[in-house]
């Protein structure tokens, strides 16, 4: 056993030790995350809500575990409500509900952001409308005054402002240092309903188990009619979770899921710095093209051939225009000159005398000057 390895295994037996010592001197803490899960046992979990929701819809609820686009591309359903729980819902779904209200089901949202899809059909908008610690929630039907709900621990604060004309205000959040704000709207929608929550808390775990609550609950959902319930929840399945988030969920699993990927990193990290070689370093390439450019073109200087330079310059014209231009270029005639002006949008006149210079550049026995070959060039770079 190297001394390396030494240092490494008395590293990973005192972090273990620490861990250990932490673990068993830790407190148990709440989870006052909001997660609206069915499966939570936590504060905000809907567990409670859950179990009790067949008796609280007379066993006609069925819970859906696809998106609505999916479930209703597939099946084709007569008026009935759908429940969905501070839930994401993309945007084709969306639609595929506000086509079943207005064909004449009812949709009760529960959800503390009100999608925008929803809101811009239907004309109402929602926001964080208050910041006390508590608050109440009421309904405004006088045969439910007596059954509210007393938010003590953390209230979302939102509630409806921009209301359309027409839009009934069933209940009410009530606080000390504020105004009465809307949190539960009816709206109508074709031969539908819309009933809309913005605080979602009030069918959690924590405040279900608090004497009287369940009644505020009973009422808001008497709103809708004795009917089939669809409850579009395939997010919260359990089993449709990624498995991080169960092991994450779990305290002992997610401690040695860390320690694995410290353990990981540790060792790629001490593994590479030892046996990584010495890169070397390699000079690169040097760039001739320049050089072999004034070479050619002294060559051709000191020989003085300008009817050669402008032969190369007329084929190389020639096949720029083949290949980028998708014109034929063997017989340059006057439906060659109409293409290639209406390709490049050139003056004729220019394309006239361009196509004189190329033939006389391919004429073998054409004499040709300097001149020549300098308006050529320059004739054929303004064109292409």
């Amino acid at each position: 056993m190297n001394k390396t390895f030494k240092i490494y295994a008395v590293i990973f037996i005192v972090v273990m030790v620490i861990l250990a010592l932490f673990e068993v001197n830790k407190t148990e803490s709440t989870d006052w995350w909001k997660n609206f899960k069915t499966y939570q046992k936590s504060p905000f979990g809907l567990f409670i809500f859950n179990n009790e929701v067949k008796d609280l819809f007379k066993n006609k609820i069925k819970k859906i575990n696809q998106t609505p686009y999916d479930y209703y591309s597939e099946n084709k359903k007569k008026p009935h409500n759908i429940l969905v729980i501070e839930h994401e819902v993309d945007s084709e779904s969306w639609n595929k509900i506000l086509d079943q209200v207005s064909e004449g089901s009812d949709a009760m949202l529960i959800v503390s952001e009100i999608p925008k899809e929803v809101s811009d059909s239907i004309g109402y908008y929602d926001s964080k409308l208050s910041f006390e610690d508590e608050n109440v929630l009421k309904l405004t039907d006088i045969k439910y005054q007596n059954d509210f709900i007393h938010l003590d621990k953390f209230p979302s604060g939102r509630g409806f402002t921009f209301i359309k004309p027409g839009v009934e205000v069933l209940g009410k959040t009530v606080e000390k240092n504020n105004s009465d704000q809307a949190n539960f709207i009816k709206v109508n929608f074709g031969k539908g309903h819309f009933y809309v929550h913005s605080e979602p808390l009030f069918i959690t775990n924590y405040y279900l188990l608090k004497k009287g609550n369940v009644k505020y609950a009973q009422d808001v959902f008497s709103y809708l009619d004795d009917k089939e319930t669809l409850w579009f929840d395939e997010s919260n399945s359990k089993a449709s979770q990624f498995f991080l988030r169960f092991i994450l969920s779990n305290p002992a699993l997610k401690y040695a899921w860390w320690i694995l990927l410290g353990g990981l990193v540790l060792f790629i990290f001490f593994n590479a710095k030892r046996k990584q070689r010495i890169v070397p370093i390699i000079d690169p390439l040097k760039n001739t093209s320049v050089e072999f450019v004034k070479s050619i073109g002294n060559l051709y200087l000191q020989e003085g051939d300008f009817h050669d330079m402008m032969a190369k310059k007329a084929q190389y014209f020639l096949n720029k225009v083949r290949m980028d231009l998708l014109i034929d270029t063997q017989n340059l005639d006057e439906e060659f000159e109409k293409k290639l002006q209406l390709k490049t949008g050139k003056p004729m006149e220019m394309i006239t005398e361009a196509v004189v210079f190329i033939k006389k550049a391919q004429n073998p026995y054409a004499h040709v000057m300097k001149e020549d070959l300098a308006k050529m060039n320059k004739l054929l770079d303004q064109i292409i």
